[in-house]
């Protein structure tokens, strides 16, 4: 591969690349961790805070509600004013910002900072996949982004665990407040490594195809930046409109009958007209937050779609195992955690494996991935639905081990074939509209899962069993929404030529 990919390898010294990509990772690490520890915390948290089921549902829900809308815009001022200083700006302000939230004196005050600190990890995330792209190319960038899906899974997966160490440890009054300030060494250790070590140049020229990134001659957007502030603004009130409906639909007393579904008609409305403003800038070679370059890429747009329903199965399986088994079992928040750390430890395996492989197998590795996920879910579902709850308990942990296995196979090689043919210059726009599917979709599959899980407890307190029967109903949705992300993975297998699954 030539061009802006190998100017960039070039440019950095191998061991500072590495360097380099070890501090981004870290950084990731901390914003990706902070989706899932605070679940096992959420009891402690309403005790100690007299937190509302709106909160705690707000609480949860607000973090990836802005951690998403920063991704897009965040990823084009990547682009244009450079990684390093977005990926500083992030991290510094996500720092003083669980610093916050871990002194906040009130649940409506944390629920504030939460959203606070969504906005500064949607800041900070696209640099990471753009800085990949940026400083690796061929088999390291595939070890890379391989790497990189490894941290995904383990930082998604790990999180329950380590929030239940800190609130039996601590205790529950002040164990919450270390889920949040734990980040804050971390973050301070981190800046002025990232201001060592990160490229401090901006990206270069844009290829010759992208005019409506604002390339050429084409008039600049404000401040000089080439900014389509317009198209901003549509993709976020879209995103909101979106998840709206299944943020409140799990603290809405009628459930997802009551949710305002109309904002869904809405959110297509504005997609109709982001779409006619899109066109109308790339085709007067106008600045564009959608360049022409990655919506006319199929390969671009189908790995998005996927990435947007495996993460909404994905992410909600934590939160559902740690209800299972801290209220239907009355369990500890550790054991709830340690439950989950085989689905960790065999997803950090596979994605790593996954990275030296994904170049040579393609599409077939990430099909794969999906199967075995879902039938490792699916035999969770049967068991749960048959068996007693005493051995559910125990089963339960050696599938999700199974389904770790999946999910590394999926996550990173995903990201390494969806991003795979974006140029440089566009790295940081593809790799936020990519993470904002996938926050979009993590988002949505939690509020929906969420309620079918309290849904189904409410209807029948019959004990231990109910909460068994919850939990299948939740994977077996769960399930369903796995099997879609794989026929997605599937037509793109098809259209890249590569064999079937059955090879």
């Amino acid at each position: 591969m030539t061009g802006p990919d190998s100017r960039a390898t070039t440019a950095a010294p191998d061991a500072r690349r590495w360097q380099a990509f070890a501090v981004v990772l870290a950084g990731g690490f901390m914003t990706l961790l902070d989706v899932s520890i605070v679940n096992v915390a959420l009891p402690s948290i309403q005790a100690a805070l007299g937190a509302t089921a709106s909160q705690i549902q707000w609480i949860v829900a607000g973090y990836s509600l802005t951690f998403g809308l920063m991704l897009v815009p965040a990823g084009r001022f990547g682009d244009i004013l450079g990684r390093r200083q977005m990926f500083l700006l992030g991290l510094a302000g996500f720092t003083l910002s669980s610093l916050a939230c871990g002194f906040a004196p009130s649940a409506l005050v944390l629920t504030v900072l939460r959203l606070i600190q969504g906005v500064f990890a949607g800041i900070m995330n696209p640099q990471i996949s753009a800085l990949i792209q940026e400083l690796f190319r061929g088999g390291e960038r595939a070890r890379a982004f391989g790497v990189f899906g490894m941290t995904v899974g383990v930082s998604t997966a790990i999180g329950p665990l380590l929030g239940g160490i800190l609130v039996t440890v601590i205790g529950p009054e002040h164990g919450w407040r270390s889920v949040f300030l734990i980040n804050v060494p971390i973050g301070l250790a981190l800046i002025p490594l990232a201001a060592r070590f990160l490229p401090s140049r901006r990206p270069g020229p844009r290829p010759s195809g992208a005019p409506a990134a604002g390339a050429g001659s084409a008039p600049a957007g404000p401040g000089g930046l080439g900014l389509d502030l317009p198209g901003l603004t549509l993709i976020a009130l879209i995103v909101v409109a979106l998840m709206w409906p299944f943020v409140t639909a799990s603290s809405h007393p009628d459930g997802l009958a009551g949710a305002p579904w109309w904002l869904l008609a809405l959110a297509a409305a504005l997609g109709g007209v982001l779409v006619v403003w899109e066109r109308r800038q790339d085709g007067h070679g106008r600045p564009a937050v959608l360049p022409g370059a990655l919506v006319r890429n199929t390969g671009f747009v189908l790995g998005s779609t996927l990435a947007a329903a495996y993460f909404a199965g994905f992410t909600s399986i934590f939160i559902v195992i740690t209800l299972f088994y801290q209220d239907g079992l009355h369990h500890s928040a550790l054991i709830a955690g340690l439950a989950q750390m085989p689905f960790a430890l065999t997803s950090a395996v596979a994605a790593r494996w996954s990275g030296r492989h994904v170049m040579s197998q393609g599409r077939r590795l990430v099909i794969r991935g999906l199967v075995i996920m879902s039938v490792a879910l699916a035999c969770i579902v049967v068991v749960a639905e048959v068996a007693p709850v005493g051995i559910v308990q125990w089963v339960t942990p050696v599938l999700l081990a199974v389904a770790g296995w999946g999910s590394g196979s999926v996550i990173s090689p995903n990201q390494t074939l969806t991003l795979a043919e974006m140029p440089t210059s566009l790295a940081g726009t593809a790799a936020g509209l990519l993470q904002t599917f996938q926050r979009l979709g993590g988002s949505v599959g939690l509020a929906l899962l969420t309620t079918v899980y309290f849904t189904r407890v409410a209807s029948d307190r019959n004990g231990p069993a109910t909460y068994a029967h919850a939990l299948a109903l939740s994977l077996a949705l769960t399930v369903v929404i796995l099997l879609i992300a794989l026929g997605i993975a599937i037509a793109d297998a098809r259209r890249r030529g590569s064999a079937s699954p059955a090879s």
